[in-house]
Parts: C-alpha cells; structure tokens; sequence
C-alpha cells in the first residue's frame, strides 16, 4: 500500500473512532441519569464493551477536565508542606499523590467500544437514602422491589454499584429501608439500637447482597 493509502486508511480509522466516541456521549446523556459528584460534577454510571470484547459491568464516566482540576488543587494546596522536612508531612504528601495518579482502577476512554444501561447502578433518589447511612460505615439496608419482594444489602460505604439478584435491576427498587436485614425466607428483621455496633450479630443469618468494585473512565463531557 502506497503512501497515499495508508493516509486513506489513517483518516478512516480517525473517523470511526471519532463517531464512536460522539455515539458513546450521546447515549450517556440521553439513557443514563447523571448524578452530581462534589469533586467531579456530573457523572455517568453504566456498563461497557471495550474494543477487544471485554465486558466491564460496572463503569463511572467522569469530567476529564474536572479530574486533572481537582489534582491541581490538591497539589497546590499541599506546597505548603515543602517547608517543612519531617518524614510524617513527606509520607502523607507521598500517600495523597499517589492516590492522584494509581488510586482508581481507570480504563481509557479510547478502549470503550460501546455502552449500556447497568443493572447494578441505584437510581439516584435511592443513593441519596443510602448515602446517608453508609458513609464509614458498615450498614445494612432492605429494597423493595416492584414485585413486593424484599432483597437485602450490605455496604462499607461504598453506593455506587450493588450486586443484584439475576432477575432484578437497580430500576426494580421503589423503595429503601434502612437499618435492617432480610433473611432467606423474606422475613424483614429491623437492626436493633443495641446491635449497632456488632455487626456479626446483625448480619448473621442476613442474605445480603454487596458493593461491587468498579472502573473509572475519563471523558471530555
């Protein structure tokens, strides 16, 4: 193939990965409801196909520019601890630059073939509920699904993906109710004042269902 032709296959291949990124944008912003991040403003959760086939169930899309805006405050903020030597100040700094750039589990945007709706995502009204009693904690908490069955969970304060049973999805749950467990047999069991800080009593007997881990992906919005 001439040089002629290899430009021609350059461009094409340019232009496909450029209609496949505005496709993937276009579908998280029609099909996903966003929810508000206070370090990264408007985020995307959703499932994804990378371009080799690899199915990745539980993905965030987050503000490129956002990211790289909220690392460049962190680290002007820290310059400060430059005038001072001690091994504590240097580890702690070391500690929080490395979380910067190794801490997420990041999949570029360029690898993303596609995306769809994910299961596992909670809408946000119900994050909202649950975020309010997760928070470094480790709570449970019971949804209500439209079926009138109850399903039971368990978060260390992680909300923004749940395992789920295979014949429900996040959009199935009506309703929240925190501090409490299912069992097996559907029984509801409200977590008593005394148990709160036992949890091996709390749970034990549970059928509870658990945070999952996640991707991160960064986009320009």
């Amino acid at each position: 193939m001439n040089i002629d032709g290899l430009k021609e296959l350059w461009k094409k291949e340019v232009e496909q990965a450029t209609a496949r990124k505005e496709s993937i944008i276009r579908f998280l912003k029609d099909n996903i409801e966003p929810y508000d991040d206070e370090l990264y403003g408007l985020c995307y959760r959703a499932s994804a196909y990378l371009t080799d086939g690899t199915y990745l169930p539980c993905v965030i899309f987050r503000n490129r520019e956002s990211r790289v805006n909220y690392a460049n405050k962190v680290i002007r903020n820290r310059q400060i601890n430059k005038w001072f030597s001690s091994k504590s100040v240097k580890n702690s700094n070391d500690r929080i630059y490395e979380g910067l750039v190794v801490g997420d589990n990041q999949i570029s945007f360029e690898d993303i073939n596609k995306v769809e709706k994910c299961k596992y995502a909670f809408p946000c009204s119900l994050l909202k509920q649950i975020g309010e009693i997760a928070l470094f904690f480790v709570r449970g908490f019971v949804a209500k699904m439209k079926d009138g069955k109850y399903v039971g969970f368990r978060t260390d304060a992680r909300t923004e993906f749940f395992d789920m049973p295979d014949e429900y999805s996040g959009d199935d749950i009506i309703e929240i109710i925190n501090d409490c467990y299912v069992y097996e047999n559907g029984q509801i069991k409200i977590r008593k004042q005394k148990e709160l800080d036992d949890n091996e009593v709390f749970y034990k007997d549970a059928d509870l269902y658990r945070e999952k881990p996640f991707f991160i992906c960064y986009f320009d919005i």
